[in-house]
């Protein structure tokens, strides 16, 4: 059996038209009916039937559909392993960050590993903390950095290390020398509060404000550097991890606000496998020489 047939015959199932799958495959559309056809001659069964312009798969065309589908993905997961093999690597390692952890060093880490392990081939998911867990478990991942700790019990986790709060706020054009020391109070007060750009301490961190400043106004945004670029266009502050504004700071392009009222949580970052290989070990190890 030719591998094109199947190919072609999953996205001529997947769309529904044989034009499209032409174009997707960049071959001839008569190309395209000939490679069905030599399928159906091979398993001996008629695989489409034709509305209008349309092609909708008859009963056998569907339950074949998902037998072509795992055949195809063996196929090519073969084929890209051995091309992987053939460029010099011998390992492969998946990770999965949360957006969060992304927008920290970590590019640079991922950096200085690949040039010491040349040998492993690095993928990465960029997917949310609370998503990263069943990545791990089933196996679409070797290994998570997450800011949640694992909730089931055959996911192992370590905690690597503790990231400080602040308040920032968008420069307010001063320089350090002539600038007043901003207040609090008036910035808690006079701006938007931006939320929930964290999976774990908001809800904690929001009681304590509205007991402290019961008219403090807040707005949910679910991303931090979506938070970052609206703070930095003044549409409010917010209260982030160290990690993820540092540069924004050393840059001036915002500013801390020193708080002594309300008391911080920490946000953590943890790894999480599901086997403690030796690869991810090394990567774990690689990862503890940088403070993040």
């Amino acid at each position: 059996m030719d591998f094109n047939w199947l190919r072609t015959f999953v996205i001529a199932a997947s769309n529904g038209n044989f034009r499209k799958t032409a174009e997707l495959l960049y071959i001839s559309q008569p190309t395209v009916t000939v490679h069905i056809k030599q399928l159906e001659k091979e398993i001996g069964a008629t695989l489409f039937q034709r509305d209008g312009r349309n092609i909708l798969l008859t009963e056998e065309g569907r339950r074949y559909f998902h037998h072509a589908k795992k055949l195809l993905e063996v196929y090519e997961s073969g084929v890209a392993d051995l091309h992987s093999y053939q460029q010099g690597y011998t390992s492969n390692l998946a990770i999965a960050i949360s957006p969060l952890i992304a927008d920290t060093i970590l590019p640079y880490v991922l950096k200085r590993f690949i040039t010491k392990y040349p040998q492993v081939e690095i993928s990465v998911k960029i997917i949310e903390s609370k998503e990263i867990e069943q990545a791990i478990l089933h196996e679409e991942v070797d290994i998570g950095l997450s800011c949640l700790p694992n909730k089931e019990s055959n996911i192992f986790c370590q905690h690597l290390y503790h990231d400080p709060l602040v308040l920032v706020a968008p420069h307010d054009g001063f320089d350090a020398e002539s600038a007043i020391p901003l207040d609090e109070e008036e910035i808690l007060t006079s701006n938007t509060l931006m939320t929930h750009n964290h999976p774990v301490y908001w809800d904690e961190l929001c009681q304590q404000l509205k007991v402290k400043y019961p008219t403090i106004k807040m707005m949910k945004v679910s991303q931090i550097h979506i938070t970052k670029r609206f703070i930095i266009e003044g549409l409010g502050v917010s209260i982030l991890p160290m990690t993820t504004v540092r540069r924004e700071l050393l840059e001036g392009r915002l500013l801390e606000v020193q708080c002594h009222s309300i008391t911080f949580p920490e946000a953590k970052t943890y790894a999480l496998m599901k086997y403690e290989h030796s690869i991810q070990k090394e990567f774990l190890q690689f990862l503890g020489n940088f403070r993040i």
